[in-house]
């Protein structure tokens, strides 16, 4: 199913760029960018917050008076993407970009090719290493750990018609201690994602 929630604010004066950001989990990435929207780091405003299934980032967004959709991703299938584009194409006023922050969805061809280099994801490795088919989330770091690695980080690229491998636009790097777990990994990488996400988006509207 499918579930709106509007807020009552009139943001018809406002010119300023607008972002959609797309969300399946917690949204502390989502709740980064709402802190430096407000506190004006960031010279734009959230259009939309969009998930693909019932998930805390759709409170957050209630929270401060953000629109929000819940598209599950269960019901709508390969038919996701198209309900997407229905909704940003649509609305009287624009939305000039995609933000993928923790949305687990695939987006379909067509529909990044409309928005061509104008959507990114921030992906919890350094790119290329660890991304592609079932590298999301904990997992990531299940890998990094496994196979040893000294250093990993995260990574903000442009999406393309692969799974992780559009251009890099910046990452960071973070150290693999000997006694991490792949909960305190993903911890101390979460904690530069929220950072370096910020990052991405300014570099994307000021270009």
């Amino acid at each position: 199913m499918s579930k709106i929630i509007e807020n009552s604010k009139d943001k018809s004066k406002n010119k300023k760029t607008r972002i959609a950001v797309f969300v399946s989990g917690s949204g502390s990435n989502l709740q980064s960018i709402i802190d430096n929207i407000e506190n004006g780091t960031l010279n734009c405003e959230i259009s939309y917050v969009i998930a693909d299934r019932e998930c805390f980032g759709l409170e957050r967004a209630e929270k401060h008076g953000i629109k929000s959709i819940m598209l599950d991703k269960k019901l709508f299938g390969n038919k996701l993407s198209d309900e997407i584009s229905a909704i940003l194409e649509n609305d009287i006023e624009k939305t000039d970009y995609v933000v993928l922050a923790g949305y687990l969805s695939i987006l379909s061809e067509n529909f990044i090719n409309k928005w061509n280099r104008k959507i990114i994801n921030i992906h919890p490795s350094l790119l290329p290493k660890y991304g592609g088919k079932g590298m999301y989330g904990i997992k990531v770091h299940e890998a990094v750990i496994s196979n040893k690695e000294k250093e990993s980080g995260c990574t903000i690229h442009f999406v393309d018609n692969g799974i992780d491998t559009g251009e890099i636009i910046t990452n960071v790097k973070v150290p693999v201690y000997e006694n991490d777990t792949p909960e305190i990994l993903q911890k101390r990488v979460l904690e530069k994602e929220h950072i370096l996400l910020i990052k991405g988006i300014k570099k994307l509207i000021e270009n």
